[in-house]
């Protein structure tokens, strides 16, 4: 092959960032573990010494941690005074865990990755999938930490309105699953907004039961809303409302799943689906975001489908043309996008 040096010198450079960014990932968890971004939050410019008095860390570790941020832009250093700050917006996304453009979750779950990697590079090998309970448990809180700010914003204020006739439900009273809730984050969401109506999030991961069972309680709504361990194939009751936040990518039968939220449909009920905004080809999520989702959907969500019986392996941006294929399979006869946010479709399927 005959090599263009303008293109190697690009790529190079290229690759040169990918590095900066991956080991500035490690950085920024160690950061957020720290409380460094929250106390330089609104502090305004301070030296590595006092950021370190301020958290009880080791100035030479700060100092250096300071160089990278600053190297990344992910906080301002005046030469003139040696002092670094930290700008509000990147406050918004590091340090403010209510904010919607929180996302050191997103970190959290790398740091996880990086964990689990000899499990998935033998995969790769063998083809087996990787359970969900098999990860490093900071997926699982990262996880939460990345899509909490999402619900907060966006499930009460525009989701749940786009949906026909939900949101006079839920007011009015209204039994709801929340189908892979994880530890409960948008279960909650709704509990606080709605509460005439009763929930029940479910979830086949022990730990995250547990964990959303005591954040229900923490948030003071533990007397509507219950969580349970149970598969989306098998889970109890009969709702009005049906939501699925980002998970029915992550499950080995889909179509089966689909087919029991059906059976499980109070008449003229409504399942909400949540997922990451993608396009039907792979070439139309070719861009950053693409770029995280087709990341953890590797090391993620794929695993956790193929360790499932059917193992469909949709992948996390399957697309809105498979998704309606999907629920077409499993027997519904409506499906539209009813919203979307820059990060999610908004799908509502009826039988």
């Amino acid at each position: 092959m005959t090599v263009d040096g303008q293109k190697l010198e690009a790529f190079v450079n290229q690759a040169i960032g990918d590095l900066g960014a991956a080991i500035s990932a490690c950085l920024i968890h160690v950061g957020d573990k720290l409380g460094l971004y929250r106390a330089m939050a609104g502090a305004g410019p301070l030296t590595p010494g006092g950021l370190a008095a301020r958290t009880a860390t080791a100035e030479p570790y700060v100092r250096e941690w300071l160089n990278n941020q600053a190297a990344g832009g992910y906080v301002r250093y005046d030469p003139a005074t040696g002092r670094y700050e930290l700008p509000p917006e990147q406050a918004a996304c590091l340090a403010d865990e209510d904010s919607p453009a929180f996302v050191v979750g997103g970190f959290e779950c790398v740091a996880a990755a990086f964990t689990d990697e000899p499990r998935i590079t033998e995969a790769f090998r063998t083809g087996a999938g990787v359970s969900w309970h098999e990860h490093d448990a900071r997926l699982f809180s990262g996880t939460e930490r990345l899509y909490r700010p999402g619900y907060q914003a966006n499930l009460v204020e525009s989701w749940l309105p786009a949906l026909d006739g939900v949101t006079d439900k839920l007011a009015a009273g209204a039994t709801v699953a929340d189908v892979g809730c994880g530890h409960g984050a948008s279960t909650i969401v709704m509990a606080r907004a709605f509460p005439a109506s009763r929930f029940v999030g479910f979830d086949c991961h022990d730990a995250s039961v547990a964990a959303a069972r005591k954040a229900a309680a923490a948030a003071g709504v533990a007397d509507r809303v219950g969580f349970e361990v149970a598969g989306a194939k098998d889970y109890p009751g009969r709702f009005d409302l049906v939501c699925l936040f980002d998970c029915l990518h992550d499950m080995g039968d889909p179509v089966g799943a689909a087919h029991h939220i059906l059976s499980s449909l109070a008449p003229d009920g409504t399942v909400m689906l949540v997922e990451p905004h993608a396009g039907d080809r792979p070439e139309e999520n070719f861009h950053p975001l693409g770029r995280a989702f087709y990341g953890f959907s590797t090391l993620v969500c794929t695993p956790a489908s193929l360790a499932q019986e059917v193992g469909l392996a949709l992948g996390a941006l399957a697309g809105e043309a498979r998704l309606r294929a999907v629920f077409e399979e499993a027997g519904y006869t409506r499906f539209r996008r009813a919203t979307e946010t820059p990060m999610n479709l908004v799908l509502e399927a009826r039988p």
